[in-house]
């Protein structure tokens, strides 16, 4: 009898890799044939697309493309050898007041408009970009740095979500993004913090949308069950692959 095949939406929670959700699916479905489109780093939350089942995973490749969207926290005035919570904080500048930050809204604002539109982004080191068959992490964790190819990406909307604030010294903006696939998140916060003449990181990471599917459609992994799991399969049409892509 063949398996069932189709697509889950899956809400990853923090502290699981994308290969920890695709191993508790396998367990609980008892089908080993099983990929997603679209890391998530382990401390970022939100949207993983899940193909289950042979006939599934041969299309997984073609949601990879899809634009992603973001909601985020970056923190200012500081910095992590990954650019994200997992790594050590190295401060940049002496604390800030903590009464008020050292950059106006309109100031913020601005550096963010000049990351928008098609841009070349430096991927970090910490990433899983092969360089001469070597991962980047790899020669990171070796203490090593290369000269990375910039990728050309575009990056649609980048915005302030509500107004930052400061804490421990340090500013903290909320912020949204709508970004072409192969963006780092994580590369966006370094660059913001370098044109505003300091460093920057993710502490918090949210995918709330791939294409036109939304983390509002999406199971939480906890509440998928080996009794339920076939009854939240997805069939999505690949062939009108274009329709789930935003405008």
């Amino acid at each position: 009898m063949e398996s069932p095949s189709g697509f889950l939406l899956i809400n990853k929670p923090a502290g699981m890799t994308s290969h920890d959700v695709i191993d508790q699916l396998r367990r609980i479905t008892g089908i080993r044939k099983i990929g997603h489109a679209g890391t998530l780093d382990p401390f970022a939350t939100g949207l993983l697309i899940v193909a289950v089942g042979r006939e599934a995973t041969r299309e997984i490749s073609k949601f990879v493309g899809l634009d992603k969207a973001y909601e985020a926290e970056f923190v200012l005035g500081a910095t992590t050898e990954t650019l994200d919570p997992e790594g050590d904080i190295i401060r940049a500048d002496k604390e800030m007041d903590l009464d008020a930050s050292i950059w106006t809204r309109e100031q913020i604002e601005s550096a963010m408009q000049s990351l928008t539109g098609p841009i070349a982004q430096i991927p970090p080191m910490y990433s899983a970009i092969k360089q001469k068959g070597k991962k980047l992490y790899e020669l990171a964790r070796e203490g090593k740095t290369v000269e990375r190819p910039p990728r050309h990406i575009i990056i649609h909307h980048f915005d302030l979500s509500k107004d930052p604030w400061i804490e421990e010294g340090l500013a903290i903006l909320p912020v949204q993004a709508h970004v072409s696939s192969g963006t780092y998140i994580r590369a966006l916060a370094r660059d913001l913090g370098q044109a505003l003449g300091t460093t920057g990181y993710v502490r918090t990471l949210h995918r709330s949308s791939i294409g036109s599917f939304s983390d509002k459609e999406a199971t939480n992994l906890a509440n998928i069950t080996s009794e339920n799991w076939q009854t939240l399969l997805k069939n999505i049409d690949i062939s009108n692959i274009d329709e789930h892509r935003t405008k």
